[in-house]
């Protein structure tokens, strides 16, 4: 067996930087990269919620989580590297890529959910 590589953790400049250019909406705050999203309700809530956890099961990289009626905060670090590394802006940018994916603008096959409908309604959108 060979012996774990310690993750690289950025400094607070290079991370702000990486956020500016490829993760606009999230923000550097007490250690960690965060991103609030916004929902229209528990149900939204919920659906993100396990979205996120199944995405970083799958990564095996483990956000936190804070959440309320309608918004989920997700927070990013290395535990092991004590700061954010690479990790964290992977699993940032695939939570942003499968929240925000809209089939509707796609122009394929899937409609997508009903924008015009509040009751089908459970994120919301940057725009």
């Amino acid at each position: 067996m060979c012996a774990e590589k310690r993750e690289q953790a950025y400094d607070e400049a290079a991370i702000k930087a990486r956020l500016a250019t490829e993760l606009p909406h999230w923000r550097y705050e007490d250690g960690w990269i965060r991103r609030t999203y916004r929902t229209h309700g528990w149900k939204g809530t919920l659906m993100l919620i396990n979205t996120v956890g199944h995405l970083a099961e799958a990564a095996w990289h483990h956000p936190d989580l804070t959440a309320s009626y309608a918004w989920v905060e997700v927070r990013l670090k290395t535990h092991t590297a004590k700061g954010i590394t690479d990790k964290d802006f992977a699993l940032a940018k695939k939570i942003e890529e499968v929240v925000h994916w809209q089939p509707a603008t796609e122009g394929g096959p899937l409609e997508g959910t009903p924008a015009d409908d509040q009751r089908f309604a459970y994120i919301k959108y940057d725009k």
